[in-house]
């Protein structure tokens, strides 16, 4: 464990001295600020005040565009704004977030996602009337770069209330998207920050996981956040090397450390197909969507080194085939395309 705690950051209590609103709204930002705008205005349509609410952008330095404008025009002195003076990567921002945040619950907010009306009252209520809880969650819309919405994440229970099975429900099903997530800053304090070891994707996983071997989860029946997908942002990159899937398996092996005895080997099974499936459909995208043999590829090599189980070896093949037909089908249909070429220029 404490071999562990070297990769994450401690996050520090918060002074006697210093003001304690009940929330931190925390939103890091990184050339992102052509969508900042409508996380900004989702906070602040739910705004109930200076004193009971903290809200700060924390921008990794980010060069293509300027979140300080985004938040002068649209905060009006509202909105505190923090500035990296280097680039120091996604997870020491958001570990700057924990650290300069104040208020005894915090939301991390990414610059590209938003929140529904009722999100922070929700959440709220379910914290005040359940003080055993670590976290609070919603379901999530997930929406494309142009911000049409895609799906929802499945109900994990009927009603809102205590999450049943929590922990094992987090490590095998990972339902959670971090703007759909409140977590007490004492839980932070006591815990750490994210885990340094992933380079793209799964130090959010990690950290639910963390936190459910501790503490209770609330789930909240409404999707009241809003998660954007996009092949601009930082997974979306990931996704090119297979470093996504790469990832999900190193948190894989960190938080099987966690899990109790009789059920690690079975979770970790399991959390193992969640993640090889998960670069199945990413594969199935690529090909189907954009006609990316190469991106596909990786996938289906990395979900086969995630897991070897017998289903997704089975699905392995079934997604192989129905790409192959996909591919020849789109080759067929461009005169202009020599199948030959672009099959060697892929594989």
């Amino acid at each position: 464990m404490s071999e562990q705690k070297s990769y994450r950051t401690t996050i520090p209590p918060v002074s006697d001295e210093t003001p304690r609103p009940l929330w931190s709204v925390m939103i890091p930002t990184y050339n992102c600020a052509n969508y900042l705008r409508e996380a900004l205005a989702s906070v602040l349509a739910q705004d109930p005040g200076s004193d009971f609410m903290q809200i700060e952008v924390v921008d990794d330095h980010s060069t293509q565009d300027d979140p300080a404008t985004v938040v002068e025009e649209l905060g009006q002195g509202r909105v505190g704004f923090y500035r990296q003076p280097k680039n120091v990567g996604y997870i020491s921002n958001f570990e700057t977030c924990l650290k300069r945040s104040r208020g005894h619950l915090i939301h991390l907010l990414h610059g590209d996602d938003y929140v529904r009306i009722g999100f922070y009252r929700r959440l709220q209520q379910a914290f005040e009337e359940n003080p055993e809880i670590g976290a609070a969650y919603c379901r999530h819309i997930i929406m494309d770069e142009n911000g049409h919405w895609q799906r929802l994440s499945p109900l994990e229970q009927p009603e809102s209330g205590i999450l049943k099975n929590g922990l094992e429900r987090i490590v095998a099903r990972h339902p959670i998207q971090t703007p759909s997530i409140v977590v007490r800053r004492e839980v932070y304090e006591r815990l750490g920050g994210f885990d340094r070891r992933m380079s793209s994707c799964g130090e959010d996983w990690e950290m639910w996981v963390r936190i459910a071997t501790q503490y209770p989860f609330w789930f909240e029946v409404k999707p009241l956040a809003v998660y954007r997908a996009h092949a601009s942002s930082l997974s979306g990159q990931a996704v090119r090397t297979g470093q996504n899937i790469r990832d999900v398996c190193k948190a894989t092996e960190i938080i099987t450390s966690y899990l109790p005895e009789t059920t690690a080997s079975r979770l970790s099974t399991e959390a193992r197909e969640l993640w090889a499936f998960c670069g199945l459909h990413c594969a199935a995208h690529q090909l189907l969507a954009r006609h990316d043999v190469a991106i596909a590829v990786v996938q289906l090599k990395e979900a086969l080194k995630c897991s070897h189980s017998f289903r997704v070896i089975v699905s392995v093949l079934s997604q192989l085939l129905i790409e192959l037909k996909e591919y020849w089908l789109w080759q067929t249909e461009r005169p202009e395309a020599h199948l030959t070429r672009d099959a060697d220029e892929y594989l």
